[in-house]
Formats: structure tokens, C-alpha cells, sequence
């Protein structure tokens, strides 16, 4: 019998990480304040780093909590298992094109995912979803093209196939039992109609007031959960990128971001530690672009940052498997590299 999240016994909100997590950040904010008033700044810079990027992504994060509230309460497991949760092919891409649909940063699309897998959406589709949808979206496109002009499609189209790629890897993995299965997966009933379910389900549907909010209040309970599920890793995430944001020199990982071998290892490393989301890190491998000519490292820096993100990577291992989260780089890694060392003999200008 299926165990899901929402039928376990809760947590006492003061043993949930979400609220260390909070506690945490306001005790440094509180810190600064104090050492503020003997005119000690030392943590200034984190402080005022870490409400940059939480001004970047506040929007996309409370937009994928309740888009995935949303998916939660009126999206059927049989919908997800149509689509997603099948062992094809095809599966994997459905999972990729519903990335490219999807219009949040990198960390609002974790919510969304994670509800996915609630959902019974199979482990290698989550993973193709994962990485398609930052860099491939709709909103981010724009963003991507205003920044590079045409050479934002290369960026679009190899992380599209990056993702394609790996949720195939991800597929053969999963028939030698080499990663984790989704616990919550349905079985798939080859007649199901999603169309005459969603027609039945309208017509049966009282737009009553009372059912309105009963709905309303229901999604906002859903996106909650997902919240204590997600949104400590994303404030981890924040902090640690603050850190660096804070206390690295801009002028240090610019000098050693250059178009060579070093350079798109050390642009593997930074991209690591520095990516939090989607928007706000496509200005700055512009910046790399600009100051150093490396489209490849450019490339790098954003491909690399959503496979090896520790919040991501952490999200995973915690609610899918160990296994599942340590093949993402030791896979996407290799692809991500390769294109860029293409995109920088072919691509990069200075």
C-alpha cells in the first residue's frame, strides 16, 4: 500500500529543518545589527548579499510552491503516471517539454518537481525535467536572448539535449536497479482517457463557493508542505552563495575564467558554489562572456551550476536516494564540459 508524505504523522514545527533554517538566518541577522551598533560590518556584505538574491527569486519560489499546491490538489496521479512515470522513451521527452513550459528559476522548479514525484513521475524524468526547465524555459529564454543574442539558442538547444541525454542514462540505470525507484509511482492503465477524466471531472464539479475555498485553502496546505520539503535547501543554497557573493573578489574568478582547460575547470568549481537561480545567474556568465570571450565557460558556468547544485543535489539525496543524486554530475557533468570546450574552439570570441 502507498505511504505518501501527506498521510505521515507531522513534525512538531520546531523540529522541522524550515524552521532552524529561519532561525538560523535571523539570529546572523540579528548578530550584524549588534555588531552594526559598535560600527562592526564584518557580516554586512553577507547580509546584504543574501537579500540580493533573495529579491531575485522570492517571486519564482512563491510561484513554484503554489503551482506545485496547485498540481498537488487538482492534477490525478493518473495524469503524471500517462506521461511521466512510464520506463519509454517517450517519457523522458514529455518530462523535457514540460521543462521548456515551465516559467520560474531554477529553485521554484525543485518545488515543482518534487510534487511531480509525489505525483508518480519516474526518477528519470524528474531528472530530465530538472535540467531542461532552468536554462530551457520560456521566461528565461527571453532573458537568455536579450543577454546573448542568437548564441542563446546553442545555450537553450544543448541543455535541452543535456537533458534528454541524461534521462536516457538515467533510464538504463534504473533497469540494472542502479538508482532508486519512486516509492509514490501508480500503475499505469494504458486506457485511461485524460481527456474524457477531465471533461467528467468538470461536469461533475460544483463551482460553489464553498467548494472555491475549500479548494483555495487546500492548495495553500499543499504548497506548505511542499515549502518544509524545499525551502530549507533553497536558504542553504542562498547563504552559502551569499558567502561567496560577499567575501570572493569579483576580480579573483574573472582573472582565471579564461578560455583554457584551467579556466573551464575553475568555472566548473565556482559554478558550484555560486549558482542560486536561473535569473540571476545568466547576467553573470554574460559578464564572463564579456570579460573573457569564453562561451564555453559562459556555457559551463550555467549548465554546470544546475548539476552540480548543492541544493539540488541535497533535495534529491534526501527525497528520492543517495544514488540518484550522486549519478547527476558524474553524468551531466561530462556533457556539460565537452560542449563547452566545442562551444569555446568554435563559439568564443574575444
Amino acid at each position: 500500500m502507498e505511504t505518501c508524505q501527506h498521510d505521515m504523522e507531522p513534525k512538531k514545527w520546531y523540529k522541522e529543518k524550515l524552521f532552524f533554517a529561519i532561525v538560523f538566518l535571523f539570529l546572523l541577522y540579528l548578530t550584524n545589527l549588534i555588531l552594526a551598533n559598535f560600527n562592526i560590518l564584518i557580516l554586512q556584505k553577507l547580509i546584504n548579499s543574501f537579500f540580493v538574491y533573495l529579491k531575485m527569486i522570492w517571486i519564482s519560489i512563491i510561484a513554484g510552491l503554489l503551482l506545485g499546491g496547485v498540481i498537488d490538489r487538482f492534477v490525478p496521479k493518473e495524469y503524471i503516471s500517462k506521461f511521466l512515470a512510464r520506463k519509454d522513451k517517450k517519457s523522458i521527452v514529455y518530462a523535457t517539454g514540460l521543462g521548456l513550459l515551465m516559467s520560474g528559476c531554477s529553485h521554484g522548479i525543485l518545488a515543482i518537481s518534487m510534487e511531480l514525484y509525489k505525483k508518480g513521475a519516474s526518477v528519470p524524468a524528474i531528472i530530465a525535467f530538472l535540467l531542461a526547465s532552468p536554462w530551457a524555459n520560456m521566461t528565461v529564454t527571453i532573458l537568455l536572448i536579450g543577454l546573448f543574442s542568437v548564441k542563446a539558442l546553442y545555450i537553450i538547444f544543448s541543455s535541452v539535449i543535456i537533458a534528454i541525454i541524461t534521462g536516457f542514462i538515467y533510464q538504463f540505470l534504473d533497469s540494472k536497479n542502479l538508482i532508486e525507484r519512486n516509492k509514490y509511482t501508480t500503475e499505469i492503465n494504458e486506457d485511461f482517457s485524460i481527456s474524457k477524466d477531465l471533461s467528467l471531472r468538470f461536469k461533475n464539479y460544483s463551482f460553489s463557493l464553498h467548494n472555491i475555498l475549500n479548494d483555495i485553502k487546500k492548495v495553500f496546505l499543499s504548497s506548505w508542505e511542499l515549502a518544509k520539503m524545499v525551502l530549507w535547501w533553497i536558504l542553504l543554497g542562498m547563504f552559502f552563495a551569499s558567502l561567496i557573493s560577499a567575501y570572493v573578489p569579483h576580480d579573483f574568478f574573472m582573472k582565471y575564467l579564461g578560455p583554457t582547460l584551467l579556466g573551464m575547470f575553475v568555472t566548473l568549481a565556482f559554478a558550484t558554489v555560486i549558482e542560486v537561480c536561473s535569473e540571476g545567474s545568466a547576467p553573470l556568465s554574460f559578464e564572463i562572456f564579456k570579460q573573457t570571450g569564453a562561451f564555453g565557460n559562459a556555457f559551463i558556468f550555467l549548465n554546470a551550476g544546475v548539476a552540480t547544485d548543492y541544493t539540488e543535489i541535497g533535495l534529491i539525496w534526501t527525497n528520492i536516494g543517495r544514488r540518484a543524486a550522486i549519478w547527476l554530475p558524474i553524468i551531466a557533468i561530462p556533457q556539460v564540459l565537452l560542449l563547452g570546450y566545442l562551444f569555446n574552439t568554435f563559439i568564443s570570441s574575444k
